[in-house]
């Protein structure tokens, strides 16, 4: 057993004790992390067999051991980066588009970091769920279906009719059941889905949100169309960009309302073990979204470089220029613009500037390039 554990461990650890261990019943996390594994030194802490690779020596020991079954969770972080679900496309009679989703709430098992299991609650089997993707004034149709275990709903955070909400009497519904939700895509921006049943922290918390991503239409706004049809997927103008999206969450392991590990798009230091590739003369989109609870303030930082922000992904124009820090309350989101054209290429770090969540898990690195191989 090597002599110094990760933080994670130490935390988790140390949660563990404080709580009198595991809760019963099969509701506990099965805290199992890697100790010592010679077979995963390359991901080990100082005085591992192997050298670390440079990416994973930055912060010393606080890096998960080991490696996370992407098989068994179903979802790669890394192809979740750009995984667009763009639905279903027909027209209507009167000429418009209507986009069609299905969407299933499911009970199931994941690994958020090595040997780390959590009884989540998922949509379409993943975490987060699939990033839901239109156009401003698409006619949307979801089509939900509750397989899980509790009562369940779809809350858009968008402009819709009452009965459209997914709150109690509106959209929310049992198990074995199902609702359609339906409403025009509007407004643009970056925004996110969410259950709302009580206890409205659990059920975000065990898994259930998204990103919700409405492109606008430039022909809506031809003060802005080049910015509008860049924004636009599918257009040449789109194609020019490299866009991710990132979902910041965090999960509470021992269900003491405190979060263990931290991640963005669920698996701990995903990023800082691959890094995202991303070429140095072309322009980067993230889609950020966060989804944090039991922590009232998350944030993203960009190291040695700076970026545009349009929060809420609402405007065609940036509200705040030049940034490397922005900060986000629950449920805030927004759009990410930059570029490495005058860097050299190379490792370019980003993390919340909240110490304690980069070293139990969100943090990653840009892996800036030439060219792609």
């Amino acid at each position: 057993m090597r002599e110094t554990k990760s933080l994670l461990e130490q935390k988790l650890d140390r949660r563990l004790l404080l709580a009198g261990g595991l809760a019963a019943g099969g509701t506990a996390v099965m805290a199992t992390a890697a100790r010592g594994q010679t077979d995963h030194a390359g991901h080990g802490t100082p005085g591992a067999a192997e050298p670390q690779p440079a990416h994973l020596s930055a912060h010393g020991a606080m890096i998960t051991v080991g490696e996370v079954e992407d098989s068994r969770n179903g979802f790669d972080p890394v192809k979740l980066l750009s995984h667009w679900e763009t639905g279903t496309v027909s027209t209507l009679p009167d000429g418009r588009t209507l986009r069609s989703f299905e969407v299933t709430a499911e009970d199931k098992e994941i690994e958020i970091a090595p040997g780390i299991l959590f009884p989540a609650w998922t949509y379409n089997g993943r975490v987060p769920g699939p990033t839901l993707r239109a156009t401003e004034g698409d006619r949307l149709k979801i089509v939900f279906r509750n397989n899980g275990s509790h009562p369940h709903s779809m809350h858009f955070h968008g402009i819709h009719a009452a009965r459209m909400d997914g709150v109690p009497g509106a959209g929310l519904i049992g198990p074995g059941e199902e609702f359609v939700y339906e409403f025009d895509a509007r407004p643009f921006g970056c925004h996110l889905y969410h259950c709302h049943a009580l206890p409205l922290k659990r059920h975000i918390q065990k898994g259930m949100y998204g990103a919700f991503i409405i492109d606008p239409d430039p022909a809506r706004h031809p003060e802005h169309e080049a910015v509008a049809r860049s924004r636009l997927l599918g257009t040449p103008e789109n194609a020019g960009w490299q866009e991710f999206v990132m979902v910041m969450n965090a999960f509470d392991t021992n269900f003491d309302n405190e979060n263990e590990v931290y991640a963005v798009n669920t698996v701990a230091h995903a990023y800082a073990k691959k890094p995202i590739r991303v070429l140095k003369d072309k322009p980067v989109r993230i889609y950020l979204v966060n989804v944090v609870e039991f922590d009232p303030i998350n944030s993203f930082h960009l190291h040695a470089n700076f970026f545009d922000y349009y929060n809420q992904g609402t405007t065609l124009t940036p509200t705040l220029r030049t940034v490397d820090l922005i900060t986000q309350c629950q449920a805030e989101r927004g759009i990410l613009e930059f570029h490495f054209r005058e860097h050299e290429p190379g490792l370019y770090m980003f993390h919340p500037h909240q110490s304690e969540f980069t070293e139990l898990g969100w943090s990653g690195m840009f892996d800036v390039v030439e060219a792609l191989s």
